[in-house]
């Protein structure tokens, strides 16, 4: 199985393909970063177009089992974040 790429990989190969420098395209990641952190907590979702939705989904609180001993606990209620693929992304990984 071939290795995941590194931020510094990623980076290198986007500054290639778009014959730009690294240092660009690193300011261009860490801006949709935040951009995506401020819609998330604000609208509750961000899109990337062709590549999936970032959504904010709260989960309610709910009866667990404590897997060592068996006993029942109480899960509290959290806010977790998702990240759906796009129908386009995914037909490009599947097919």
């Amino acid at each position: 199985m071939a290795k995941t790429m590194t931020k510094s990989k990623i980076v290198a190969h986007m500054a290639g393909k778009c014959d730009t420098t690294k240092k660009t395209v690193n300011m261009f990641f860490e801006e949709l970063f935040k951009l995506a952190v401020k819609e998330t907590k604000g609208a509750g979702k961000f899109v990337i177009p062709g590549l999936g939705r970032c959504v904010k989904r709260h989960s309610k609180a709910r009866m667990g089992r404590n897997p060592q001993t068996g006993e029942p606990i109480k899960i509290k209620a959290k806010t977790v974040v998702r990240m759906r693929p796009s129908k386009q992304f995914k037909e490009a990984v599947f097919d």
